[in-house]
């Protein structure tokens, strides 16, 4: 069973209210449960919104949020599920840099210690307008300078970190990392995690190539399960059902999760024989936003713990689902106060399936047994310029 914590403190130095790996901590483990990188954005989202905007006119959003984006969602959705976290990514020095800096070290509890503050570099940011379900996205930004590798920028020594101070190890140790795998490129970095002992998940973007060619994934060999949606897996591999598309993958990464949208999840494990499938929460999503992200801290968390396929999916399905509810999209992942609310309301309700309840069961082995006392989760909030009351 998972043990809970204080609520927690201020900084990185917090403690979890639920530890999914308290019973698999050693002195010998690595200092932390998951490392990624990527870019950090500012996120403003628009929700409320009746149709997509028509050229020429103006259109009135009735919710909208800004939090921090990007590769931050993934982080703040692995934080929330209990797993300490670090983060490598560049930050501006605009207010826009700092806010997104203080939200995942201060209010997560990420470890920031491998990131850097660029001076003179303003945050990339992003817009989406959610609406019907589904959302469209502007994004700005260009790329940061590059780091000597052996030192911090002059502001990051001043800000972050002390006069001097080496950079830590890049990649710090880590039980897993979550890559984002690009077609024609190759992530120096994830070999060297796989070298030191992580687990590697994989997810993909779009093909802008339109080549579809998993040849162009070198890294997808380093990978422990690659997690990609229903219409990437079927064009990657020819096939014509996510299902099938979930089988060919395994022959080229031990796990295979794609994701159905509506339909909710399939998975295949090739050492085990397992597969699994799980359909989708019905829930009224107010922003998807961030939601993949989630699904994949989800699927992480559940593997990571040593839990069956079947309970790893569901549990990616859960996040994920009870993620759309609120803005944004780092900052509308649960926490367990949201997972363990979920499952008290959900057992009372009348009329429910027991085939369904006994689907989510697993949680009565996670979720402690007295209510997780509730912990001041940060939300998107409509402007970043409100300043902090006394």
């Amino acid at each position: 069973m998972a043990s809970t914590g204080n609520a927690f403190t201020d900084g990185s130095h917090r403690s979890p209210q639920v530890d999914p790996l308290a019973a698999l901590r050693t002195p010998d483990d690595p200092p932390w449960d998951v490392y990624l990188t990527g870019t950090v954005f500012l996120d403003i989202v628009f929700t409320g919104l009746d149709s997509a905007p028509v050229r020429g006119t103006e259109s009135w959003a009735r919710g909208m949020g800004s939090s921090p984006g990007g590769v931050a969602n993934m982080a703040t959705a692995l934080a929330r599920l209990g797993l300490r976290t670090s983060l490598a990514a560049a930050f501006g020095d605009d207010h826009y840099g700092e806010y997104c800096w203080d939200a995942l070290e201060q209010g997560e509890g990420i470890d920031l210690s491998p990131s850097r503050t660029v001076p003179g570099w303003h945050s990339p940011v992003t817009v989406s307008m959610a609406y019907e379900g589904e959302r469209t996205m502007v994004s700005h930004g260009h790329e940061p300078p590059p780091e000597e590798p052996s030192r911090p920028s002059a502001a990051t020594t001043r800000t972050r970190r002390p006069p001097g101070a080496d950079l830590p190890a890049c990649p710090p140790r880590a039980r897993a990392a979550v890559a984002s795998l690009t077609p024609g490129r190759s992530a120096p970095w994830i070999a060297r995690a796989v070298r030191d002992g992580a687990r590697i998940f994989g997810d993909v973007g779009w093909d802008d190539t339109g080549a579809w060619d998993l040849a162009a994934l070198p890294d997808l060999r380093h990978c422990e399960a690659f997690l990609p949606n229903a219409e990437e897996a079927m064009r990657y591999t020819g096939t014509d059902c996510p299902r099938a598309a979930a089988h060919a993958l395994t022959e080229h990464v031990p796990v295979a999760v794609v994701t159905l949208g509506a339909e909710g999840a399939y998975a295949v494990d090739r050492r085990t024989g397992e597969t699994a499938s799980v359909p989708a929460i019905d829930v009224e999503a107010l922003d998807p936003t961030g939601a993949g992200d989630v699904f994949v801290a989800g699927f992480v968390t559940g593997t990571l713990a040593g839990w069956p396929l079947a309970d790893r999916l569901a549990f990616a399905g859960l996040t994920a689902a009870l993620s759309v509810q609120e803005f944004g999209g780092s900052l509308s992942a649960p926490g367990w106060t949201e997972i363990a609310g979920w499952w008290r309301k959900v057992q009372s309700v009348e009329g429910q399936d027991p085939a369904a309840l006994r689907r989510y069961g697993f949680l009565a082995d996670v979720v402690p047994e007295e209510p997780v006392r509730p912990w001041p989760l940060r939300r998107a909030v409509p402007t970043i310029g409100f300043r902090r009351s006394a």
